[in-house]
């Protein structure tokens, strides 16, 4: 399965700790180059995540103009790849992907995934952690999330 990150997956997880469910979940995971500079900047990324620049990054229009380079390289990166999926949580950047027929799930999906795969146990502290640590989730979506994992908010 070909999988292609946004930063803030990264970021999030490695800041609750749990860097690992990513590559249990995934075993490899493709990043572009924009991608890996704001994650790791000059340390070499874990050996399961592949840098792979796209070929031809989406151009700045006047619908994109608010995506970062990174956004706009791993949407690129993930299309050019024909991704399963792409690891994305910012809301512009979600509706520029799904628009171009790109499946992407997000943080919370994520350990919607890692807990039906037995990685972990209960979504609900993951989620909040990744919220204290800084992930932007509205109180419908962490709900929703909490809802589809069977557990009680």
């Amino acid at each position: 399965m070909t999988v292609v990150s946004n930063s803030s997956p990264l970021i999030i997880f490695e800041r609750i700790s749990r860097f690992d469910l990513l590559e249990a979940l995934f075993g490899e995971v493709t990043i572009p180059p924009a991608v890996r500079d704001e994650v790791f900047g000059s340390i070499e990324p874990p050996s399961w995540i592949r840098v792979v620049p796209p070929i031809q990054p989406l151009m700045v229009s006047m619908q994109i103009v608010s995506l970062g380079v990174g956004e706009r390289e791993a949407i690129s990166l993930a299309i050019e790849t024909k991704a399963e999926l792409l690891l994305l949580d910012d809301q512009a950047a979600r509706r520029m992907a799904a628009r171009l027929g790109v499946s992407i799930v997000g943080c919370a999906g994520l350990l919607l995934r890692a807990k039906r795969n037995g990685l972990i146990e209960a979504v609900l502290p993951h989620l909040s952690s990744m919220r204290e640590a800084g992930l932007r989730i509205s109180d419908e979506l962490f709900d929703r999330a909490i809802r589809d994992s069977g557990e009680a908010a």
